[in-house]
């Protein structure tokens, strides 16, 4: 060790107690396009399909939020990024901040390979407050051509600097190395550290053995000497490779966000991963003891479980924020276009509006919501009331921006009689592939109703956000999808769009369902029965643009459903936002 290290160190951990750790996913997965990743991208980015309010740099490649982090009063948002080009590869830390997690200031790249110990790539990571209010990042580093992934740290330069623009990676690195029983290509994404009782650090890290999913547990004195557990936090057969591992306590009781140390009997674990397999994230709820943690008996525990979002919504990671005691979840949805269309329009990825996560009073799924700063967006506002839609009617919402548009509605019904039985031979496990087959244009009893987002004029082209219930016994299923594949009259050559869906568990006693649709340009994040459940899709329009497109509310099901309320707002552009 050399004299700079040690005077580091003794600078970050000097302090009685150590830290707490934020980790994401690493994209190992990305297809890497090597004769792509560093061409040019054109001098005039295409414009069309940008978002509006959503968070993207100027041109090229994003992809996962990186330690997320509220220090003296900033939010900083780092996230992987292709300095040279709309495709994954070169990846590099960017940094942007924010005081109000809307407008963002863009800063230089924060950590790019430099170092024997991440020589081959710096991947996606965590920021976390040690003690004495010092910010560390720890990352995925890779070492060699063979991929072989070890877990890096890096400290600010100078803690006097508001924004933390220059940070420093020391010597002593890497922190972290696989032993001989792990797959060292599959050997990634540490977690949120906490705090045991025993004043011992505890962190976890995604892999796979074989099949299995494994969230690897390692434990520190001193922050920098990690020794690996015995037995696993957590791990599940035939699930692959897990990636970006989140694990943090909830409440259960109330809104409120816990610091990721806390530990008491008013709380629940959470345990999210991403299943490079499926391409989408799935959590359980359980009981963290002994340094093991155990599902509830009510959680799937694997592919069928359940997600944060059902859509395009991948690589998350969330944050404790001390300034308004609530957790934050950040998601990334990449885009749904081909590869060549990337090139050519200079930009991919975008990261979804951050969302307040906390657990549902019943206590078997979290909820979401976006975070309130979203609202300062708002403009132009329109109300409808009491409106009635008969089978087959539309109303269209008029009088905003509906391209970029804010959309919370209440839809009320007399009956639960005309709920369609729900047919033995589906899968109550796969949403998606029974909203394909039950589309928003296909007649139903109670739904389809919802909105037509992104609509031309004549209905050429629209994605549908709809309800649809079914009776199964004695019970009734609600569900949800948001339909990509009528987004565009554009060959689709290339591009992926879906009928994603889900399930929402909700109580309905009331004869009432809520959908909140945040529209921009080519997003549609919705949110059902006030955040049970969320779906994000990726839609690239032809006709609907600009001010072309048009927001309908409809109805395709034999049963009369009602607006109750409906609120809709123009979104105007953040005064900042990476430009």
């Amino acid at each position: 060790m050399n004299s700079l290290t040690t005077l580091i160190l003794w600078v970050f951990l000097s302090s009685s107690a150590l830290t707490t750790f934020i980790i994401n996913g690493v994209e190992a997965s990305h297809n890497l396009y090597m004769h792509l990743q560093s061409s040019r991208p054109p001098v005039n980015v295409n414009q069309l399909h940008r978002t509006g309010y959503h968070f993207q740099p100027p041109r090229n490649w994003i992809n996962d939020p990186n330690g997320p982090m509220y220090y003296n009063g900033i939010y900083h948002l780092f996230y992987q990024y292709n300095p040279k080009g709309a495709v994954w590869g070169n990846i590099v830390w960017a940094h942007s901040v924010s005081k109000d997690l809307i407008n963002w200031k863009t800063l230089p790249n924060a950590i790019y390979p430099s170092k024997p110990f991440d020589k081959y790539g710096c991947w996606s990571g965590s920021a976390t407050i040690l003690p004495g209010n010092k910010p560390v990042i720890l990352y995925t580093g890779i070492v060699d051509e063979k991929n072989t992934q070890v877990q890096n740290y890096a400290v600010p330069a100078n803690l006097s600097d508001p924004y933390l623009r220059e940070w420093i990676k020391p010597d002593n690195n890497p922190l972290i190395v696989a032993d001989k029983s792990i797959n060292k290509t599959a050997f990634r994404d540490p977690t949120t550290a906490w705090l045991g009782r025993d004043r011992h650090w505890r962190l976890s890290m995604g892999g796979r053995r074989r099949h299995r999913g494994i969230a690897y547990l390692y434990r520190s004195k001193d922050f920098i000497h990690w020794v690996k557990a015995k037995h696993p936090l957590h791990s599940t057969a035939r699930t692959g490779n897990w990636e970006c591992p989140d694990f943090f306590p909830v409440s259960v009781s109330g809104k409120n966000g816990l610091e990721t140390s806390v530990m008491d009997p008013n709380v629940k674990h959470v345990l999210k991963v991403s299943l490079d397999v499926t391409r989408y994230e799935y959590y359980t709820l359980g009981t963290y003891k002994n340094d093991k943690y155990i599902p509830d008996k009510n959680m799937i525990d694997g592919w069928n479980g359940l997600r944060y979002d059902y859509g395009n919504f991948y690589a998350s990671k969330s944050f404790f924020d001390p300034s308004k005691n609530r957790r934050i979840l950040w998601g990334w949805a990449n885009e749904s276009s081909s590869t060549a269309d990337d090139i050519k329009k200079g930009w991919a990825g975008i990261q979804l509006i951050p969302r307040t996560i906390w657990l549902d009073s019943s206590g078997k799924q979290l909820v979401q919501w976006p975070v309130e700063e979203v609202e300062t967006l708002r403009g132009k506002k329109v109300e409808l009331k009491n409106k009635k839609l008969v089978k087959g009617e539309r109303i269209e919402i008029k009088g905003i921006t509906a391209a970029q548009a804010d959309v919370d509605v209440t839809f009320l019904f007399d009956s639960l009689d005309k709920a369609e039985p729900f047919d033995p031979s589906w899968d109550r496990h796969d949403a998606q592939k029974l909203c394909g087959h039950k589309g928003s244009t296909v007649q139903g009893g109670l739904g389809p109703f919802g909105l037509l987002t992104l609509a031309s004029k004549n209905l050429e082209e629209y994605t549908p956000v709809f309800f649809r219930v079914f009776k199964d016994h004695d019970k009734y299923l609600v569900l949800m999808c948001s339909d990509a594949s009528r987004s565009t009259l554009r060959d689709g050559a290339g591009a992926y769009r879906p009928s994603f869906a889900g399930f929402v568990d909700v109580d309905l006693t009331e004869k009432k369902l809520s959908l909140r649709s945040l529209i921009d340009n080519s997003v549609v994040e919705s949110f059902g029965a006030r955040g049970k459940t969320c779906i994000s899709s990726r839609v690239y329009p032809t006709l609907a643009i600009y001010d072309n497109a048009h927001l309908y509310a409809f109805n395709n099901g034999t049963q009369t459903v009602k607006i109750d309320s409906l609120n809709a707002w123009s979104m105007n552009r953040p005064l900042q936002m990476n430009n």
